[in-house]
C-alpha cells in the first residue's frame, strides 16, 4: 500500500502542483498596504486633477481655478487636522529640493523643525518602527511641475493658520509676507513666458493667493492694536494688489482684497472712504459665494451707518440668505445682529423666532432686551437696557446705531398712545414716554405729526393732543409699497437663480466631439464593456468636467 501511494504522488501532473501552490498563496494573508498621510492623499488627488506635463485632463483646459477651488473645499478635513509634523513630512516627501519650490520647501522645513528635546517618546518609537520597516530607501516620488507650486502655497497657508491659532502672530505675519513674495515670483516667471500651459498654471494659483491675503489680514488684525503702522502699510499694498488682480482678471484675489479693504476701513471708522471705495469699485459676478456674502455684509454696514436703512436691510437679508447654514455661525450672528438693529431703525419689530435660532440665543440676548424696550415705547426702560449691555454693544460695533434708536422708541410709544386714546394731555405723554417736561413732549409730538407718524392736532392753549379718526390703511400707499418690496425680492431671487444656471457657450460640443472620437476609436469594443468599466469611465468623465 505504501508503495502504491508513493507511485500516485510521483504520477501527479505538474498542473496539479501549480494549483496547490496557488491555493496556498490565496490562503496566506496579504500584507495590508500602509495608508498614506491625509496631506499626501490630497496632493496626489490634485496631481490627478491638474494632470502632468505629458497628460492634461479636460478640466485644465477649461477652468483650473475652479478645479483648485473645489479641491480646497474637499481637502478642508485634511487641512483642519494637520499639525506641524504633518506639514514637515509632506514638504519633505512631495516637494523637490532642486525644483522651482525649493525656497518654499526650505521655509516650511525651517518653521516646522522640531527640536530633539521637544520630540516625545511616542514620536521616537514611531520613527524607530518606520526605520526598521523601511530599511531599503525608496526612490522619491515628488509631485509634478504642474502641481508643486499649488501644493507649496497650500502648505504655507496651513502653516500660517497654525501659527495664527497658536498666537504666534508676528511669525505668522512675517511668513505671510514671504509667501506672497514667493507667489509673486511664481506669477512673474509664468507671465514672462506666456504659453497655453503656463497660462493654465498661472490661473490655478489665484485661489491660493487670495487665501494667503485673507490669512495675512486676520493676523494683522491682532497686531494693529500694538503696531498701528502695519495698517497703513497693508492698506497701500492691498490697493496696489487689487489693481494688479483686476488687470490679470484674477476674480478670487480681486473679490477677497475688496472685502479686506472694506473691512479695514470700517475697523478704522472711515465710513466715507469705505463708501467711496464701494461706489468706485465693481464686485466680480463670478466670485465665490462666501466672498459675495462678505461683500453684502460690508455694504449693508456702510449703508446703515450712512442712514440708508432700506438698502442696508436688503443687502443684509441677502447676505444671511446666501450664507451657508452648516458653517460660518460667527458670520451669521454678526449679520443677524446688524439686521435686527436696522429693522428697529426702520420702525419694524423683528420676529421673535429670530432671537431663538440655533447657536444664536445667548449672543442675541442684549438685542432682544433692546427690541422689547423699543416695542414697549418706554424711553427709561430703553436707556436702562442700553446701559446694561453697553460694553457688549461696543464690542459688536453696533453701539453707534443703537444710540439712534431713542427716536424710534418715542415713535413707538406715540403710536400706542395714539391708538389707545383719542385725547391725551401733553403732561401725560411726557410721563408715559419718560420725557423731561410737557414742552419737550410737545416738540416730540409735533415732529411725529410732521413725519406722518401720527394723524393728530396739538391744542397749545389747552395742552392736549386730539387724535383724528383712523383712516383705512388700504386707502394709503402702504399696501403698494409692501407689494413693491415683495416683488423686488422675488425678482432678485429669480435673477440670482438664472445667473447661477448659466453655462459657458458651446460647452457641450467639446464633450460631444470627445465622446465621438472615443467611440470611433474603440468601435465594437464599447458594447463588450462590463458595467464596472462603464461606471469607471463615467467617473473619469465627471472628474474631467470638474
Amino acid at each position: 500500500m505504501a508503495a502504491s501511494t508513493t507511485k500516485k504522488e510521483e504520477t501527479k501532473k505538474p498542473e496539479d502542483k501549480k494549483e496547490e501552490k496557488d491555493n496556498k498563496k490565496e490562503t496566506e494573508p496579504k500584507p495590508t498596504p500602509k495608508p498614506l498621510p491625509p496631506l499626501e492623499v490630497s496632493a496626489r488627488r490634485l496631481d490627478r486633477l491638474l494632470g502632468t506635463e505629458s497628460f492634461l485632463p479636460a478640466a485644465s483646459y477649461t477652468n483650473p481655478a475652479k478645479v483648485v477651488r473645489r479641491w480646497l473645499g474637499t481637502s478642508s478635513g485634511a487641512s483642519g487636522k494637520a499639525t506641524l509634523a504633518d506639514i514637515h513630512t509632506a514638504a519633505q516627501t512631495l516637494l523637490d529640493p532642486q525644483g522651482v519650490c525649493q525656497t518654499g520647501r526650505a521655509l516650511i522645513l525651517e518653521y516646522t523643525a522640531v527640536a530633539p528635546s521637544e520630540q516625545t517618546s511616542k514620536d521616537v518609537a514611531m520613527d524607530t518602527e518606520t526605520t526598521t520597516e523601511t530599511e531599503t530607501p525608496s526612490q522619491p516620488n515628488y509631485l509634478s511641475k504642474t502641481t508643486e507650486r499649488e501644493f507649496e502655497t497650500w502648505l504655507l497657508s496651513l502653516l500660517i493658520r497654525l501659527l495664527w491659532k497658536s498666537s504666534q502672530h508676528q511669525k505668522a505675519f512675517d511668513l505671510s509676507q514671504t509667501t506672497i513674495q514667493i507667489l509673486m515670483k511664481h506669477i512673474a516667471s509664468t507671465t514672462a513666458k506666456i504659453t497655453k500651459k503656463s497660462s493654465l498654471h498661472l490661473v490655478s494659483l489665484f485661489p491660493l493667493l487670495a487665501r494667503v491675503y485673507r490669512y495675512r489680514s486676520l493676523v494683522a488684525d491682532q497686531l494693529v492694536p500694538t503696531q498701528p503702522q502695519i495698517a497703513v502699510l497693508l492698506r497701500s499694498d492691498m490697493v496696489q494688489a487689487h489693481g494688479m488682480a483686476c488687470l490679470r482678471r484674477d476674480v478670487d484675489t480681486q473679490a477677497t482684497l475688496l472685502n479686506l479693504m472694506l473691512h479695514d476701513l470700517l475697523n478704522a471708522s472711515q465710513v466715507e472712504q469705505a463708501q467711496k471705495l464701494l461706489t468706485n469699485s465693481t464686485f466680480p459676478d463670478s466670485a465665490s459665494n462666501n466672498q459675495l456674502c462678505r461683500f453684502l455684509y460690508h455694504s449693508g454696514r456702510i449703508q446703515a451707518l450712512r442712514l440708508e436703512y432700506t438698502s442696508a436691510f436688503s443687502n443684509l437679508s441677502q447676505s444671511i440668505r446666501k450664507a451657508p447654514s452648516n458653517t460660518g455661525l460667527g458670520f451669521r450672528i454678526a449679520a443677524q445682529r446688524l439686521l435686527v438693529v436696522v429693522q428697529l431703525l426702520m420702525g419694524e419689530i423683528p420676529d421673535r423666532h429670530v432671537f431663538f435660532q440655533n447657536g444664536m440665543k445667548t449672543e442675541l440676548l442684549p438685542y432682544m432686551a433692546i427690541t422689547q424696550a423699543v416695542r414697549r415705547g418706554d424711553l427709561s426702560v430703553f436707556n436702562q437696557a442700553v446701559s446694561e449691555h453697553a460694553t457688549r454693544l461696543r464690542q459688536d460695533g453696533t453701539y453707534t446705531l443703537i444710540s439712534r434708536l431713542a427716536h424710534q422708541v418715542v415713535k413707538a410709544g406715540l403710536r400706542k398712545l395714539h391708538i389707545s386714546y383719542s385725547r391725551i394731555s401733553l403732561q401725560d405723554v411726557a410721563d408715559r414716554l419718560g420725557l423731561a417736561s410737557a414742552t419737550s413732549a410737545e416738540f416730540v409730538v409735533a415732529k411725529a405729526v410732521r413725519d406722518g407718524v401720527l394723524d393728530a392736532t396739538i391744542q397749545h392753549k389747552e395742552g392736549y393732543v386730539q387724535s383724528h379718526d383712523l383712516v383705512d390703511v388700504y386707502a394709503t400707499k402702504e399696501p403698494s409699497e409692501a407689494f413693491h418690496r415683495r416683488i423686488a425680492y422675488c425678482l432678485t431671487t429669480h435673477n440670482d437663480a438664472v445667473r447661477g444656471m448659466r453655462y459657458p457657450p458651446d460647452a457641450y460640443k467639446k464633450q460631444l466631439e470627445a465622446s465621438r472620437n472615443r467611440g470611433g476609436k474603440r468601435g465594437g469594443k464599447e458594447e463588450e464593456k462590463t458595467d464596472e468599466e462603464k461606471v469607471k469611465d463615467f467617473e473619469d468623465e465627471m472628474e474631467d468636467e470638474y
